[in-house]
């Protein structure tokens, strides 16, 4: 493992400081084997890692993972790490950040902790990957904004490091950060049906999953995908191991756990934007899947399962 002198990536060191509070560093790298980087007090800051190509490896205390491409890791402050190239990969390509995380966004990763304060947020569908890329390019481009102009539209291509010094500029880097913490927690939160499950029942799911909230029903459902109400429900059942019914309410009081971990919406709010017609209902509901109800969930912060 190589070390710059202030911590960052070599590639980055010159002119680029390690991240005091505030401050948000954001970069590119596609790095041949044997990079590596090796901080044994961890950083103040924390590390965000995108990986679009090759392999990493990262170390966090005692945790490790492996990072492949579509795979979001995450490093708190304050424990020691190294990363660098998975020994035997070509190489590693990956957008990282160095910032102060928002509040909000650690109820999204809690899910995804795998100890130590590193979260591991895998697998993200291929269908979102293009927008997280255009997220990061973003990110690039808008951390040189100096407030006094237009904010660029893209990063130039030979500088593959920016710090966004300026207030505008870290709001939003930071803006476009959170989009790829939303999108990748929340589309990988519930891993894809396996390969033997029918492409109608694999549609009939994604709806579910966009739209929780929705009025689905078995016979709104079945007439998306093209199938009788009987034919679909015996089918998503067999192959997926619940009926729609129980994967919406599921999917449900998933959705409604996130609202009341990062939003202060009143609890009967937060059963209307997520499907439930009676807060009554959907408080007893909610006792029985998390064991507590909405009002003690919000207040004690539990780790939402999966």
């Amino acid at each position: 493992m190589t070390v710059s002198a202030d911590g960052l990536p070599e590639a980055a060191a010159p002119g680029v400081p390690a991240p005091p509070p505030g401050l948000v560093v954001v970069g590119y790298f596609d790095q041949p084997p044997g990079y590596g980087i090796d901080r044994p007090r961890g950083a103040d800051s924390w590390l965000f890692t995108w990986t679009t190509g090759g392999r990493g490896r990262l170390r966090h205390g005692r945790t490790e993972a492996r990072a492949g491409a579509g795979d979001l890791v995450v490093l708190a402050p304050g424990v020691p790490h190294r990363y660098g190239v998975e020994p035997g990969a070509r190489h590693w390509r990956f957008w990282w950040v160095h910032c102060q995380a928002r509040a909000s966004w650690r109820s999204w990763l809690r899910p995804y902790d795998t100890g130590e304060g590193m979260y591991v947020v895998t697998p993200t569908p291929d269908a979102v990957h293009g927008r997280i890329e255009a997220a990061f390019r973003r990110m690039l481009a808008d951390a040189r904004w100096t407030g006094t102009e237009a904010p660029p539209r893209t990063a130039p291509g030979d500088e593959p490091v920016a710090v966004a010094h300026g207030s505008a500029a870290r709001e939003l880097a930071l803006c476009s950060l959170e989009e790829v913490v939303l999108l990748t927690a929340c589309t990988a939160r519930t891993p894809p049906a396996g390969p033997g499950v029918d492409a109608r029942v694999r549609r009939a799911e994604a709806l579910i999953a966009a739209d929780p909230a929705a009025p689905h029903t078995v016979r709104s459902l079945a007439e998306h995908v093209a199938l009788s109400p009987s034919r679909f429900a015996h089918l998503f059942t067999r192959q997926l191991g619940q009926s729609p019914m129980r994967a919406l309410r599921e999917a449900r009081l998933r959705h409604a756990a996130r609202l009341l971990e990062s939003t202060d919406l009143s609890v009967e709010r937060v059963a209307a934007a997520s499907g439930f017609v009676s807060p009554f209902h959907f408080s007893r509901v909610f006792r029985e899947r998390y064991g507590m109800p909405p009002g003690g969930y919000r207040a004690s912060g539990p780790m939402v399962g999966a």
